[in-house]
């Protein structure tokens, strides 16, 4: 029953230590008695800065603490409550906090709180907040009238001209399909809002076109206008609502107007927008064309479609010109196009068919969307998320076998504690030099160095060996082995006092196998060297793990005046130029 009860001790510890999110208790008086490492490192706070402190004075808002100890008071659990914490270099970390009590005798002696990070998730939210705000912005300072629904119908934006043209106020959430007050055909007769072109363009998912209706204002004057309505789907494919563009055709002027209205929109867009006949047939060229193709439209306009295809993409025209003879719209789809310089170039092209006067299909209009940085990202984002995965899963394997192998011989929880604290922070000492070096590596003297530093008497090291950068495999079981040493060194050799000498040989030499990387650490004149445990953590490091980790041999030897460990390996397992050669 004792050992059950230590093992599960043992494991809750292990649990909330290691666990991947913030945890902290709380005692009833609202004071942090325990904080596990994501707690401390989320925030950026020491454990002498952050334990034994009241909770409330690393809340943003008071207010919000206090209504979480008033509900875990009630004996009532809180989940994903939003909070904002202040972290020790000044920043504000956006927080999701779950908790509930433990009672005695009715009263709460201390609470168990989860804290989750949800900052990149507050700071995307704001972007997307940001990019609406400038999506409207955008909108309403276009002098056509434009408002959006959901897919239900019900107004979910309009800007100022839709408003001035319909002479009212939409209700959004409320009004459905249209702006307008009342609608009717163009022969007079009464339009139903639920039959209007928005309508229909939202039931039967299509954008509709060609259409006219006459609206009435609430001041009873009445405007001819022309529709746009045009389905919004998410990357699904979803239905998501819609878009309407109204143009008024009042004094009828609709061909003048619109002409000049398209051809300041088709100018003045960063993207490449190009008609064509239906030969294929190059008509109009903007200038977002020619920045996207190096073009100029006097070199374009004239020329066909296809000197912008590569040979292996030449058979799309066939197919775009055959859908838009059917009268089809090409819903956008991402291909491939070539410069005039010869480069090619990755775009999203969207074609609509062009009508002429008697509504016949006379050719095509493109819009062409540069994605090359979209594809760029994408790629660094496949990228970055492989490298995250392969480093948290050895950086996981690494811990596990580092606390499974210190618990084996740690003689109470405290020493065990102190052990793989210290050995936990050794292997982060390993790793801000692998971040500082972007993952591509650090040299054997860096690596020595950072580990030495905490136990002081650096002077007391030498080394001696060839620049050689190490890679991040070699710098995470190397740095565990250093720490070893200088761990060993600090209680019983050198690094204890003030006499001895260390010295650090690395260098590499041809073997019949290929180059072996050779290192020793030798370590004399120091206390004298009674005996070395030989089931220790450290000897166990020294002697398999680091070895095996390098696919590697190596071992510790002594006698009274001397430690030594040597390890041999295949240099391209330890060297990162080496590796990334092979």
């Amino acid at each position: 029953m004792a050992d059950d009860l230590e093992s599960s001790a043992v494991n809750y510890e292990d649990f909330f230590e290691n666990a991947a999110v913030g945890l902290h208790v709380v005692d009833g008086d609202g004071r942090i008695v325990h904080a596990n490492s994501a707690e401390l490192k989320l925030l950026g706070y020491e454990p002498d800065d952050y334990i034994g402190q009241e909770i409330a004075g690393f809340y943003e808002e008071e207010a919000v603490i206090r209504d979480i100890m008033d509900r875990l008071k009630r004996g009532e659990k809180v989940y994903r409550y939003p909070a904002r914490l202040k972290a020790r270099d000044g920043s504000v970390k956006h927080v999701e906090v779950s908790s509930s009590g433990y009672f005695k005798d009715g009263q709460l002696v201390h609470t168990r709180c989860f804290t989750v990070d949800v900052t990149p998730l507050k700071t995307a939210e704001r972007v997307i907040g940001q990019q609406e705000a400038r999506f409207n912005q955008i909108l309403d300072a276009l002098p056509v009238a434009i408002y959006t629904t959901d897919a239900e119908g019900k107004i979910t934006y309009y800007n100022r001209a839709a408003a001035e043209l319909a002479g009212r106020e939409p209700k959004i959430g409320e009004d459905e399909w249209c702006v307008t007050f009342r609608l009717f055909m163009p022969d007079g007769k009464p339009l139903p809002h639920d039959e209007c072109p928005m309508a229909i363009a939202l039931k039967e998912n299509r954008p509709v076109r060609g259409v006219e209706a006459i609206a009435q204002r609430p001041d009873g004057s009445f405007f001819p206008f022309m529709p746009f309505p045009t389905p919004l789907r998410n990357d699904r494919g979803e239905l998501t609502g819609a878009v309407n563009m109204l143009f008024d055709l009042t004094d009828r002027k609709l061909g003048e107007d619109a002409a000049q209205h398209l051809s300041a929109i088709v100018e003045s867009s960063f993207d490449a927008i190009v008609s064509k006949n239906l030969d294929g047939f190059i008509k109009t060229w903007n200038q977002g064309a020619e920045r996207l193709f190096g073009y100029t439209a006097d070199e374009a306009v004239g020329k066909h479609i296809t000197m912008l295809f590569p040979p292996e993409y030449q058979d799309e025209e066939a197919m775009i010109i055959e859908r838009i003879r059917q009268g089809g719209r090409v819903e956008s789809f991402e291909t491939i196009r070539r410069r005039k310089d010869g480069t090619d170039i990755p775009v999203s092209l969207t074609i609509s068919p062009v009508r002429d006067g008697a509504g016949r299909i006379v050719g095509a209009s493109k819009i062409a969307r540069d994605i090359t940085s979209a594809k760029e990202s994408e790629e660094r984002i496949r990228m970055l998320m492989r490298e995250v995965n392969h480093r948290v899963k050895n950086q996981y394997a690494v811990i596990l076998s580092m606390i499974r192998e210190t618990n084996k011989r740690s003689d109470s929880p405290d020493v065990f504690e102190k052990q793989v604290r210290e050995r936990i922070m050794a292997l982060s000492r390993s790793h801000d030099l692998l971040v500082s070096a972007d993952w591509k590596g650090a040299t054997v003297a860096d690596l020595l160095l950072a580990q030495a530093k905490p136990f002081g008497r650096e002077e007391a090291i030498a080394l001696h060996g060839p620049a050689l950068v190490l890679t991040p495999n070699a710098v995470q079981y190397l740095g565990i082995a250093f720490h070893e040493l200088c761990t060993n060194s600090a209680k019983y050799g050198v690094l204890s006092g003030r006499k001895g000498s260390i010295t650090l040989n690395w260098n590499v030499t041809n073997g019949a196998d290929g180059r072996i990387f050779q290192l020793a650490w030798t370590e004399k004149d120091g206390p004298k060297v009674k005996a070395i445990v030989h089931d220790g953590f450290g000897t166990v490091v020294l002697n398999r793990v680091a070895p095996e980790a390098l696919n590697g041999t190596g071992g510790v030897s002594y006698d009274a005046d001397q430690v030594v460990w040597s390890l041999q390996a295949p240099l391209a397992y330890v060297d990162a130029f080496q590796r990334g050669a092979a």
